[in-house]
């Protein structure tokens, strides 16, 4: 597999909404196991295809302890609740922003092997999934910050964003 690199700034794939997958061919799947290796070695704990320069309905995700999920049209079907939280993106290296989302999702997807998954997600697994499925609407999360702040720079009494980019 390889890594790839990761496109920033005003790539056109980042502001273009992504085409659905039509058939899970073997370059489909070598491209999900890049994107998951390209996720790890850039500390994230999601990436869509669009961040790699590629405008197809794909997403690795992984928020830890090796729950790595490879989603294939992933769709969000309902969300409820409501959440402000932290968020970077490696497509946008440096910036980070409070960024409201839904409390809860459930995701509609196909797995590599094409059987469809339903994932229902909380919290940060939620957030996750949302600002990964957002680039694949040519959404990044700066489009959605209420406002943006460096970590460095946040008082005693904040918490810094505990967890990677998104």
């Amino acid at each position: 597999m390889a890594i790839r690199k990761i496109v920033t700034g005003s790539h056109p794939a980042l502001r273009s909404k992504a085409a659905p997958v039509k058939k899970i061919s073997e370059a489909v799947l070598h491209l999900l196991e890049d994107m998951a290796e390209t996720m790890y070695e850039y500390k994230g704990v999601g990436l869509a295809a669009p961040q790699i320069g590629i405008t197809r309905r794909l997403i690795v995700v992984d928020p830890g302890e090796d729950r790595l999920m490879k989603l294939i049209n992933p769709q969000i079907i309902e969300m409820e609740g409501s959440q402000e939280g932290p968020e970077g993106c490696l497509s946008v290296p440096g910036i980070y922003g409070e960024v409201p989302r839904a409390t809860r999702v459930v995701v509609e997807a196909l797995d590599p092997g094409g059987k469809a998954v339903r994932i229902e997600a909380e919290g940060f697994l939620a957030r996750i999934l949302q600002h990964e499925i957002d680039h694949l609407e040519g959404t990044l999360f700066i489009d959605r910050a209420v406002r943006f702040f460096d970590p460095a720079e946040e008082s005693p009494g904040e918490e810094p964003p505990e967890e990677e980019p998104v």
